[in-house]
């Protein structure tokens, strides 16, 4: 047993300070970047902020809707073969640049993925997704995933430690996700004692990944655009949002009514409401480490695109970054004890 003393900081412990900018306006920030990648030796171009692969938020209507923005879903695993074929046979132009195909490490999601892959050729990414990416198995799937497909774009994860996210680079992976506990959906940090203050994680990862000529996605603990920006500002490539796209009209599940309110289901991939759906229940030999929970509905995905990316352009203007990919360069955090002023909250 040991302890580190260092200090660790989320999102809430921090905000960025306003330096001198020669930007007249919103609208002279550039938010697309471009990235070359690791292993695949591929590129995309696009406005980096992710919509995660939960069944209630990486829909195919969500991808639809958040392509209109070069914004990019990353499917979530449960969609059947047919689903995959009428939606590609009826999505948008070049769609495939936006979306990846997400995967499990069993025998059964591998054969899935193979199916999904040869039937669509087309199909650039590949996610493969784990809440425990600190397994030795994990890195030989990624491995053997990245042999398999040695033209793909691999993004796998999730871990929270540079070391871990130089291993899974190293073993074929292109994009590493980051995040263990910060979900808002997320139990882990309750039921086991385990996570990482995801600020500090994003810094320690970043930093590992550009060593290696690798990315990483920051995924979960951001709660409103401002927390958006920290993570950019941070050194994450990209930011993967789950409750804050949940409750809209592109989100999975039904409208629910109550008190002539309207609300839509939002749940964690490791809860009792996902299991149940998924995979018959909760095994005997572990946890749930999910929430279940109600969001108000919010309407067509559009307008929390727009209000996100409006956000992330003013953070640009108050630190003179006209390019997203030069926000972390003119960054500087500062540790405080309070956000905002919530008198009228």
């Amino acid at each position: 047993m040991r302890i580190e003393n260092d200090l660790k900081f989320g999102f809430k412990d921090v905000m960025i300070r306003p330096k001198r900018s020669t930007l007249k306006s919103r609208s002279e920030v550039t938010l697309e970047r471009e990235f070359s990648f690791l292993n695949c030796k591929s590129s995309w171009k696009g406005i980096p902020i992710m919509a995660a692969n939960m069944d209630t938020v990486g829909t195919f209507e969500m991808a639809k809707s958040l392509s209109n923005f070069n914004l990019f879903t990353a499917i979530h695993k449960h969609y059947s073969l047919s689903e995959w074929n009428e939606f590609l046979e009826n999505a948008p132009q070049n769609i495939e640049n936006y979306i990846a195909v997400s995967t499990g490490i069993s025998q059964s999601d591998s054969d899935k993925l193979k199916t999904i892959l040869n039937t669509y050729a087309s199909l650039k990414f590949i996610c493969i997704d784990v809440a425990n990416g600190y397994s030795e198995y994990f890195a030989e799937f990624v491995q053997k995933t990245r042999e398999q497909y040695p033209d793909k774009v691999i993004i796998a994860g999730n871990v929270v430690t540079g070391e871990m996210v130089e291993q899974l680079l190293l073993s074929g992976a292109d994009i590493v996700k980051v995040g263990i506990g910060p979900g808002s959906v997320c139990t882990t940090r309750v039921k086991t004692g385990v996570g990482y203050p995801q600020l500090s994680a994003i810094i320690e990862c970043a930093d590992a990944a550009h060593g290696l000529g690798g990315q990483i996605i920051s995924d979960g603990g951001c709660i409103i655009p401002g927390d958006v920006a920290k993570a950019f500002g941070a050194g994450a490539d990209f930011v993967m949002l789950g409750g804050m796209f949940a409750g809209h009209t592109e989100s999975g599940g039904d409208i629910i009514t109550k008190n002539g309110e309207q609300y839509k289901q939002f749940y964690g991939m490791s809860s009792t409401t996902a299991m149940e759906k998924h995979v018959g229940g909760v095994a005997e030999y572990r946890a749930s480490e999910g929430k279940t929970v109600e969001v108000p509905y919010k309407g067509d995905v559009k307008d929390t695109v727009q209000d996100i990316l409006g956000g992330l352009r003013s953070t640009c203007t108050y630190v003179g970054a006209p390019r997203l990919k030069e926000l972390t360069k003119r960054t500087t955090f500062i540790r405080v004890a309070e956000q905002e002023n919530q008198v009228y909250k």
